[in-house]
């Protein structure tokens, strides 16, 4: 394996025209998951994508030093991301995980 690859979780999102200046402001690397991700060690950053010509698919790329890191961070944040999850519900018609790995 390679000593320099980060773990990677990337979704996917269907976000319907009056949510996007909200989903932009959730999902954006300065917003609230980016925030509580930072929390956890081994929090590298978020990308997020939009779909060219301004379309409504969105991608997120989350970035942690290895897996455990993620897994380290779900174990101590859960409950906070689940009531974030919650809180943001509905921004997005449909979200799906694409990949989840080492990069």
């Amino acid at each position: 394996m390679d000593n320099d690859a980060v773990y990677v979780r990337v979704w996917e999102y269907e976000v319907p025209a009056e949510h996007v200046e909200s989903f932009l402001a959730a999902y954006a690397p300065e917003g609230p998951w980016a925030r509580l991700f930072d929390e956890g060690d081994g929090f590298l950053g978020t990308d997020l994508f939009r779909e060219a010509g301004g379309g409504s698919r969105f991608l997120t790329v989350d970035r942690w030093a290895d897996e455990e890191s993620w897994s380290q961070f779900l174990d101590r944040f859960r409950e906070a991301y689940e009531a974030l999850d919650a809180r943001l519900e509905g921004l997005a018609a449909t979200e799906r995980p694409l990949v989840e790995g080492n990069g």
